[in-house]
């Protein structure tokens, strides 16, 4: 089953007679909070979900940016946007997708089995838009983490000597002539530079699933190859799992990605663009 759902497929769902829990996830990394975005216009029934504090944990000492979020607090805040189990789940954010394929692999490692990201984002829908703001009915999902596949540090570092592993940032980050949101610029020695445009459209939505395919082998990823994807803090990493996932490959992530790769000084770093 496709994790994506098109913005005419998502209207015809939202006017039957099941229609989806609908979740705004916009977020623009290092930029405003999405809410005041959301009250200026959202899909109809749409829940606002906040990444930072309702799709991570607090950071902490060597964490990265983005911890994953325990079970009680998503859960909590899942069952508040109206998340129930048997329920499918829509999440949709500005354009980019990292933020709602970061909505959609939580969901899915916390065991939610019908979850999808709008392909192309809030820039692919022409129905109306809303300021009203739904209060749903309290749902019933209750998280079960570990449905999909993660990487510690010290599992990434081995991946990328023995299998394939993925940075999804900007070509540049990787080479590590910028870096503007983690204090060491670079990649994790033996990873690959992926970033997650190679896998959309300019318009944002995802390219087909033989052009994926043909993306990935060219990067090495097969079947049946074993790959792990990271990024500066698990989000936009989370879309290139998404995006291998409509290819048939189950890629694991690395939640802590380069911000938790570089809160230890002692792990090393490459830079330029080979992988070192």
């Amino acid at each position: 089953m496709t994790a994506l759902i098109s913005a005419p497929a998502l209207a015809a769902e939202l006017a039957g007679s099941r229609p989806p829990v609908l979740l705004d996830v916009r977020y623009v990394p290092g930029g405003p909070p999405g809410r005041p975005a959301y009250v200026e216009g959202h899909l109809p029934g749409a829940v606002y979900v906040d990444l930072d504090t309702e799709l991570a944990a607090p950071v902490g000492p060597g964490t990265g940016r983005h911890p994953l979020p325990g079970a009680g607090a998503f859960g909590d805040a899942m069952r508040r946007a109206g998340v129930s189990g048997g329920r499918p789940v829509v999440a949709y954010d500005g354009g980019l997708g990292w933020a709602a394929a970061r909505a959609w692999w939580l969901l899915r490692w916390a065991g939610h089995r019908d979850v999808r990201v709008l392909d192309g984002g809030l820039a692919a829908w022409t129905g109306p838009l809303t300021k009203d703001v739904p209060t749903p009915e309290e749902g019933d999902f209750v998280p079960e983490p570990g449905a999909l596949r993660t990487l510690s540090a010290d599992a990434a570092a081995e991946l990328a000597r023995r299998g394939v592993l993925l940075d999804a940032r900007a070509a540049e980050r990787y080479r590590g002539e910028v870096e503007p949101l983690d204090p060491v610029a670079g990649h994790i020695p033996g990873s690959l530079s992926a970033p997650t445009t190679g896998a959309v459209t300019p318009e944002g939505v995802f390219r087909s699933a033989a052009e994926l395919a043909e993306h990935f082998a060219a990067l090495g990823v097969g079947a049946d190859t074993e790959v792990g994807v990271y990024c500066g803090s698990g989000v936009s990493a989370a879309h290139e799992v998404l995006a291998l996932a409509e290819v048939g490959v189950d890629a694991a992530l690395y939640p802590g990605s380069w911000s938790e790769w570089t809160a230890d000084p002692a792990r090393p770093v490459a830079t330029g663009p080979e992988p070192g």
